[in-house]
């Protein structure tokens, strides 16, 4: 039997374990009850395993062998805030809060993988398995490196996944260097002046400024970016007013920048304060501007790159592994441990379903013995199996 074939034989038992993390999400920083799940039953395998790294992160070592050859393989533990749209029985028990991203399902798989690797023992070698907090934005993979990730778990290479929905289960996508965009979230404080809705004409009305502003940021990636560069900025939120007969004083708009190039990000970051200051002024208002970076753009190693593909292809076939895919506006935060340690991150298919960070989302279980099956076959092959 091949290892697919044994992960498969676990498959009810991650599934299990995923729609508990589905039943209890908890976001960034407060996953503490999934750490503390996470913990105990990796401790029942025989791991050795440090809790509270970077805050509520996991990390689990298993050595075999005399050799000190090493490898992390990580899986992110947040869900997000979102009010889950699904009515099946594991849906999320917690209002406002839902895995809508597949991190339940990334644990299950390393979780599986585990379980593998404890019973079967063909390697020689050490296995960190790397439970991230906070990958949503919040900066759980620096905090982990903060608290010593990599100094006090020295790994050679480190590996990580994503589903990717629409992609059929049983195929995976990855490109050398390049691969996810770097990620910034933008705050724009428009300050007018506040009148009764009857009268607009004593105001200086915020709300009609940010409309304006939001109209005009989309001509920083049409007019001031090069069609040959990718970039997006996509607004996801505008607050204003309590009061239906209030113009109010101000108004807040929120959203992201995505960028591969580092003289993009700084286009992006200038024009967009230069359009925002500009557009308001010429309402007679005012708009302040903070700009964080959140993620770097995620590159991928060219020789991890390669091997990881290459694993995937022995379980699939190379037919079932897209060696160079399009590049992903989307970020992640596991960029921040490829800039320090060698390794690739690879994309897995998650069949249909709706996209990620959807109310609707699902994780597929059909994907659980492929994820699991990839985490073991990078084990294997990097740590040189025993027989």
């Amino acid at each position: 039997m091949n290892v697919l074939e044994e992960m498969k034989a676990l498959q009810a038992e991650m599934t299990a374990w995923r729609h508990d993390f589905h039943r209890h999400p908890e976001i960034g920083f407060e996953e503490h009850r999934t750490s503390a799940s996470i913990a105990g039953i990796l401790e029942g395998f025989g791991f050795e395993v440090h809790r509270n790294i970077g805050g509520t992160g996991v990390v689990a070592r298993l050595q075999n062998g005399r050799s000190r050859q090493s490898i992390g393989l990580r899986a992110d533990m947040d869900a997000l805030p979102i009010q889950e749209a699904n009515d099946f029985g594991h849906r999320s028990t917690v209002s406002g809060r839902m895995h809508a991203c597949g991190h339940d399902g990334h644990m299950a798989s390393l979780l599986g993988a585990a379980r593998y690797l404890s019973n079967s023992r063909r390697f020689d070698g050490v296995v960190n398995l790397i439970f991230q907090p906070a990958e949503e934005g919040l900066g759980g993979a620096s905090a982990m490196m903060d608290d010593g990730l990599f100094e006090r778990f020295p790994c050679e290479a480190v590996f990580g996944f994503h589903n990717e929905p629409n992609l059929p289960v049983g195929k995976f996508s990855i490109r050398p260097g390049p691969m996810l965009a770097g990620g910034a979230f933008f705050d724009v404080l428009v300050t007018g002046r506040g009148s009764h809705a009857g009268y607009p004409e004593h105001s200086i009305d915020p709300v009609l400024t940010a409309c304006h502003i939001v109209t005009a940021l989309q001509s920083i990636t049409s007019r001031n970016i090069s069609a040959l560069d990718a970039a997006v900025i996509s607004v996801t939120r505008i607050e204003a007013g309590e009061a239906y007969n209030v113009v109010p004083d101000r108004a807040v708009i929120r959203g992201s920048a995505r960028w591969f190039k580092p003289e993009v990000l700084r286009i992006i970051q200038g024009n967009l304060q230069r359009v925002a200051s500009s557009v308001a002024a010429a309402f007679g208002a005012t708009a302040e501007v903070d700009f964080r970076t959140i993620f770097t753009p995620l590159v991928n190693w060219a020789d991890e790159t390669r091997f990881v593909a290459d694993v995937a292809a022995e379980l699939v076939g190379d037919a079932n592994v897209n060696r160079d895919r399009d590049l992903i506006m989307a970020s992640e935060d596991f960029a921040f441990m490829l800039g320090k340690v060698p390794g690739a991150y690879i994309h897995m298919g998650n069949g249909s379903s709706a996209n990620l960070h959807n109310p609707s989302y699902e994780f597929n279980d059909q994907a659980l013995p492929y994820a699991a099956a990839l985490y073991v076959g990078l084990v294997e092959r990097r740590l040189s199996a025993l027989a």
